[in-house]
């Protein structure tokens, strides 16, 4: 009984402190984008303190991937989205997997950074059809 008097009246969610409302998958990817870029800058370079520059701000560029993609699948991403798209558990897997291997795991292969691209496009074509439905 107290537990059901203490229970909120109204339920919000969102990517920040204030339900703002405002996703998209956008924010991944200009992350992603610029880890590929400074894979590209870093095989480009002779430089030893531009490298281990490069490999600092690769590896937080990543960990900003895959924040905005968790922010996606914990607080966009629903039940009924889940039904209608069975993939996106293993979507969002793929992903954050390449976001951590692309940048944490210490990767400097373009090739990752195209293929954690790709999974972010996949979420992106989902996310929007959610969104245009909605």
């Amino acid at each position: 009984m107290l537990a059901r008097l203490l229970r909120p009246k109204h339920e919000a969610s969102a990517h920040c402190d204030l339900p703002c409302g405002v996703y998209d998958p956008a924010q991944a990817r200009i992350e992603a984008e610029s880890v590929k870029a400074i894979m590209k800058k870093y095989a480009d370079s002779d430089d030893p303190v531009f490298k281990t520059r490069a490999l600092i701000i690769k590896e937080q560029r990543a960990e900003l991937v895959k924040h905005h993609l968790w922010v996606l699948w914990t607080d966009y991403f629903k039940p009924p989205h889940l039904e209608q798209y069975p993939q996106l558990h293993q979507l969002f897997w793929d992903a954050t997997k390449l976001a951590g291997a692309a940048g944490g795991k210490g990767t400097v292969d373009p090739a990752q950074a195209d293929e954690l691209l790709a999974k972010i496009d996949e979420i992106a074509k989902i996310f929007w059809e959610t969104k245009a439905a909605a």
